[in-house]
């Protein structure tokens, strides 16, 4: 048969388990596996805001690619072109010099990036929250917004600086909105001026209530201790303009506030749609298979591929970790059943359930559907992250123990700098796709 290559776009949880399944099942002489990346780590997503709010040092969630595979090439660099015919892919290197790569079988696990609205200064005054940079550029901002409130004599300044703005209870935002105001607590404690200052954190969403696409009895859990924690739960509801000292409500409403952190949810990476393939809703179209019709040779999975849900007939497979796994696990033995010529397996899942950290000693969760709440939950949630980890396990667990036993730390890293990186670095009127990929580490500074 000849060694082949199989190259694999993106180290996200699909890219990651991809490349993994295929160097526990395949040995060198056989197939030679490449991974292009932007960096040279798998970020364990979920535990993104507990970085922000400085539970964990971001080193226990990002996971080495070169450490943990071995045996898989890494190219450091950010698809720019495939040719799915001439089985031939261009990228961009971190110094911004051309390369490219061929390939014999391909997996296109390019994952999302951030999904934006055509809302006036959203895309200059909004935080993304996708990557570390932009999770180490939030605590900054927090931490120094508490700072530059304790030293104005300006109420009007010092309540808008003690007013955040989160727009969408998804997953992300629910969890950062639950975090937040324990993080500006021990922040504000620290400033005895600060006494009787209110810290808000408002928590807006379209839908009529929070996490809207999860079981009913997670969303009243959650909105239970969001309500606890005082903040302010804004439904059918969200924002028609941003500017540096505000935001405006779509109800005409101002709310002066210098922190916007926009968590409305993802989209397909850009590269999808330069390919030049057939999309459903944004997304490469795959077969159950997870084959791209008429490219035998190319597999899709995670965010960027379009999977049917077999037990949802009509529908696509979520945009979730769970999926992006499963999918890379199986594009990994396709891959590797193709090349042997045997049969390739069709992806079906049942859902284990989900789990939502809302911070100190609460979490919403169902495991197999047993709807649980405070300390069961919280136990679930963080074993099933360590489960799901593929390494770091005890580097986050010691973080988690710190947590309880320690005080928080809370300084600033000097990530906020003076000038401004916006949220979508992309032309509207010039489509540049390198920079609208790099919505997945865009931060204002």
């Amino acid at each position: 048969m000849g060694r082949n290559r199989v190259v694999i776009v993106g180290g996200g949880f699909a890219g990651y388990h991809a490349a993994e399944r295929l160097t526990r099942n395949t040995h060198p002489g056989e197939t030679e596996i490449v991974l292009v990346n932007p960096t040279d780590y798998f970020l364990y997503l979920p535990l993104l805001p507990e970085v922000a709010a400085g539970i964990l040092d971001p080193r226990a969630i990002t996971v080495s690619l070169p450490g943990t595979l071995p045996a898989v090439r890494l190219v450091l660099g950010e698809v720019t072109a495939i040719d799915p015919d001439a089985r031939h892919l261009t990228y961009t290197d971190p110094e911004d010099n051309t390369g490219s790569v061929t390939f014999d079988n391909l997996v296109l696990a390019a994952g999302s990036v951030n999904k934006l609205l055509p809302i006036p200064g959203l895309a200059t005054h909004g935080h993304g929250f996708r990557g570390v940079p932009e999770a180490l550029y939030f605590r900054d901002h927090v931490t120094r917004q508490i700072e530059l409130a304790a030293a104005t004599s300006d109420q009007a300044e010092r309540d808008a600086r003690c007013t955040f703005v989160v727009v969408g209870a998804g997953y992300t935002g629910t969890e950062i909105a639950a975090q937040g105001p324990e993080f500006t607590r021990m922040l504000a404690a620290r400033h005895p001026e600060l006494r009787d200052q209110p810290i808000r954190w408002k928590l807006l969403d379209v839908a009529p209530r929070v996490l809207p696409g999860l079981d009913g009895r997670l969303s009243r859990t959650a909105t239970e201790v969001l309500r606890r924690r005082g903040v302010e739960l804004l439904t059918e509801t969200s924002i028609s303009e941003a500017t540096d000292s505000g935001v405006t409500l779509d109800d005409g409403q101002q709310v002066p506030t210098r922190s916007l952190i926009w968590c409305v949810g993802v989209r397909p990476d850009p590269l999808v749609r330069s390919l030049g393939l057939r999309t459903t809703e944004g997304r490469l179209a795959v077969d159950e298979t997870l084959t791209v019709p008429g490219y035998p040779h190319v597999f899709a999975c995670g965010d960027a591929a379009g999977v049917p849900d077999r037990t949802n007939p009509g529908q696509l497979t979520a945009m979730t970790a769970q999926h992006a796994t499963r999918q890379g696990k199986l594009a990994g033995a396709n891959v590797l059943a193709s090349l042997r010529g045997e049969r390739l397996s069709r992806y079906r899942h049942r859902d284990l359930g989900f789990v939502v950290d809302l911070g100190a000693r609460e979490a919403a969760a169902n495991p197999l559907h047993v709807p649980l709440s405070g300390l069961a939950a919280k136990a679930v949630t963080r074993g099933y992250h360590l489960m799901a980890m593929p390494k770091n396990r005890l580097r986050v667990a010691v973080d988690w123990l710190l947590e309880a036993t320690t005080e928080r730390q809370g300084v600033q890293l000097g990530m906020v700098r003076s000038g401004t990186v916006p949220l979508d670095t992309a032309s509207p009127e010039l489509p540049n796709l390198r920079g609208e990929r790099r919505e997945q580490s865009s931060l204002r500074t």
